[in-house]
């Protein structure tokens, strides 16, 4: 079962607010978070390799799963938990390749007809959204929308993680809706960590 509370360390929007991904990690890591994931979608420069290797171990440290986005190579090379892969990217069986079984591997769905598909893709969890509008995406899926993720959660059997704008106000009612896990981008930075990690510590 994923923690109820998924940060993740989109260095676009950490960027935007001038705070440092290795920083922030430790800041994660110290508030006690039991999971979580590096976004890049830019280059991967030697410097970003090092930012990310150097983040991951930390969370390999702290023994709290590190996934990356996108980046099955780098997450092999880092030594992360896993990766996590969207629509546009590597297929999931591809990845699973790549990585093998022992790694988590989760899986980007918009809709309905994706997430149905997605059910029977060898990934650990899956992801959807966005929930509401998000700053952290520029150019964002069209909304998944609260009022359906309780039909939404009959397609899948595996874990399901809702992103997209959702706020620590509306933490509670996304969850009962149906999803398992909270992915928090710009949430993270702008309300209360320690909330967020005290997120239904029992699910």
């Amino acid at each position: 079962m994923l923690p109820a509370f998924y940060p993740i360390i989109d260095t676009a929007y950490l960027g935007t607010v001038d705070a440092d991904p290795v920083e922030f990690a430790r800041l994660l890591i110290n508030a006690g978070v039991r999971i979580a994931q590096y976004r890049h979608k830019g280059e991967f420069t030697r410097g970003r390799f090092d930012e990310v290797d150097q983040i991951s171990k930390l969370f390999n440290a702290a023994e709290v799963p590190f996934i990356i986005n996108d980046r099955a190579d780098i997450a092999r090379a880092v030594g992360a938990a896993g990766v996590h892969v969207g629509q546009d990217d590597l297929s999931p069986v591809d990845v699973r390749k790549i990585i093998g079984p022992a790694l988590i591997l989760g899986y980007s769905t918009h809709n309905a007809d994706q997430l149905a598909a997605a059910d029977s893709q060898p990934v650990d969890y899956l992801a959807i959204g966005p929930m509401f509008e998000t700053p952290s995406k520029q150019n964002p899926d069209p909304l998944v929308g609260i009022e359906n993720l309780s039909d939404l959660r009959k397609l899948t059997t595996k874990p399901l993680v809702a992103i997209g704008g959702i706020s620590l106000g509306r933490a509670t009612e996304v969850l009962d809706a149906g999803a398992d896990s909270l992915a928090v981008i710009s949430g993270v930075v702008a309300e209360n960590l320690a909330a967020w990690v005290r997120l239904h510590p029992n699910r």
